[in-house]
């Protein structure tokens, strides 16, 4: 046998030497930005500065600041070592001839803005570099660090972003698009794939002209149905945000708010926080991502939209409260006992009416409206593990089907320790579906997965034998429709929205519920 050696790559910036894993090439903590402290705090990424030695790419760059308490809670595993110098990508090939041209996939992870990294167990990129792919995973900032419209910042020459986290995962495109071939990848077809936050990410980058020449499709798993927050209520957080750290409104300038210590912005108080959505009205984002969807202004590119049959898992890490939610239905006289025939108690109809408010309304909506510029598919997961069915009586939580899609089921937990052969065939069909996509900008052979079409509405429910169902949950989407804006304005005076510090959101192990008997 050939004893393989290290594998070194030269980019655009500097030569890398990587690891050899399972017979993939590995490259981490490759920086694709000059570190954001010190004066490029709050600014857009900045070029890395090249360098002439051969550099290790042989371990995770660090984790943007977070808590790392409320990362490894939501299920995603630990993001130490930490810091504000945190503008790492990773990247796993099968092979690094230029001319080898294999897709390239691009993974942003969830966490509400507040949590998550590159380098989390269900992101491990050696099941789809086995396969003949390249993936790709980044950091972004997060948290105040990565997301603040304070006024001083908004004002300043070169100023007017909030958004500094999405412009990260923008640079984190252009050293895909300028340094990929040298990995065996190709420039000219990179899929972009996010869950949570990621997904919103994902919409938003669609949304993004600087953004839209570096991809070619996207995967937008469990986006939330929460609008962006608006400039100008981002920034009275963000003046409110400051005032509390000490710093007087007179005394708030730039280079004042640079110096206050990286670490200082954790804990603040929940209420100061945009999380889990990033700001519209920026430099960045002008406006919503509904907005720009209804206005035809999106990537014209495929995309796959879906949910899971328990997103709603993650609704009290989101600030909110299913009975609250219920009660506003109710007071805008939305017909539940016909949407939802025989369900009781009051606790379970308001689970259900949330996860399908929140989560199952909004892939069909984005997908109405994208389909009118390009291909959709829809997707609702419904498969757990076959040892766990029993714990998850309401379905699969909030994150536990990113394994799947990224073929990693044997790699994290809850999966890992009691995967069955059913699981692991599983979780190569599902990722295999996200392959051939990557591959051909078509998931499946239209039987197996038809296109989305409006007026015929075909979604791909993934159980444990997946089926395509025409019409999926139309009555309850149509009247949810017409509601919608109940869920963003629940938390209009209590600071609901804004509250998480953390999300599941990454192959989660969510608390373990019992279900009502007679519920479906």
């Amino acid at each position: 046998m050939v004893q393989q050696s290290a594998p070194v790559v030269s980019t655009v910036e500097g030569q890398l030497q990587g690891v050899i894993e399972e017979g993939m090439y590995a490259f981490k903590g490759i920086p694709y930005a000059q570190p954001p402290v010190g004066a490029l705090r709050w600014r857009p990424p900045a070029p890395v500065v090249p360098w002439k030695h051969l550099r290790q790419a042989t371990t995770f760059g660090k984790s943007s600041l977070q808590s790392r308490e409320d990362c490894i809670s939501g299920g995603g595993g630990d993001p130490f070592p930490m810091g504000e110098d945190c503008l790492y990508l990773n990247v796993w090939t099968p092979r690094m001839e230029p001319q080898a041209k294999l897709p390239v996939i691009v993974w942003i992870h969830g966490g509400a803005y507040v949590i998550g990294a590159s380098g989390l167990p269900p992101y491990d990129g050696v099941p789809m570099a086995s396969r003949d792919a390249i993936l790709v995973t980044l950091n972004y900032r997060l948290g105040h660090l990565g997301f603040l419209a304070h006024p001083a910042l908004l004002r300043e020459p070169g100023g007017g972003a909030a958004n500094f986290g999405l412009l990260d995962q923008v640079a984190a495109l252009q050293w895909v698009n300028r340094n990929i071939a040298k990995f065996g990848g190709d420039p000219d077809n990179v899929t972009l794939m996010g869950q949570s936050a990621g997904a919103k990410s994902v919409l938003s980058l669609f949304c993004m002209e600087a953004a839209k020449p570096l991809f070619h499709r996207g995967v937008a798993m469990s986006v939330y149905g929460l609008d962006e927050m608006p400039l100008e209520k981002a920034r009275l957080k963000a003046e409110a945000l400051i005032r509390g750290m000490g710093v007087p409104d007179a005394d708030a300038t730039p280079e004042r708010l640079r110096q206050l210590p990286a670490e200082s912005f954790w804990p603040q108080p929940p209420e100061h926080s945009l999380a889990p959505v990033a700001v519209c009205g920026d430099t960045v984002m002008p406006q919503s991502i509904l907005s720009t969807f209804k206005a035809q202004q999106q990537a014209r590119v495929p995309l796959i939209l879906g949910s899971t049959s328990d997103d709603v898992s993650v609704m009290e890490a989101m600030g909110r409260d299913p009975m609250e939610i219920l009660q506003a239905l109710r007071e805008n006289n939305v017909p539940l006992g016909l949407l939802y025939p025989g369900v009781a108690p009051e606790e379970e109809l308001a689970r259900q009416a949330c996860r399908d408010i929140l989560f199952t309304l909004i892939p069909r909506q984005v997908a109405d409206l994208h389909l009118k510029v390009s291909s959709v598919w829809r997707y609702y997961f419904e498969y757990t593990a076959t040892e766990l069915r029993p714990e998850f009586p309401d379905g699969v939580p909030h994150g536990s089907d990113v394994p799947y899609f990224l073929d990693t089921v044997a790699r994290c937990p809850p999966t890992k320790d009691v995967l069955s052969d059913e699981d692991r065939a599983y979780s190569r069909q599902v990722s295999g579906w996200m392959l051939q996509f990557a591959r051909t900008g078509v998931p499946a052979a239209s039987p197996e997965w038809p296109q989305h079409r409006q007026g015929e509405d075909r979604t791909l429910r993934m159980q444990p034998a997946p089926k395509v169902e025409h019409n999926f949950m139309q009555l309850r989407l149509n009247a949810f429709l017409l509601v919608a804006s109940l869920i963003n304005g629940a938390d209009r005076g209590t600071g609901g929205r804004t509250g998480p510090q953390r999300s599941s959101h990454h192959g989660a192990t969510p608390q373990k519920r019992s279900r009502p008997e007679g519920t479906p």
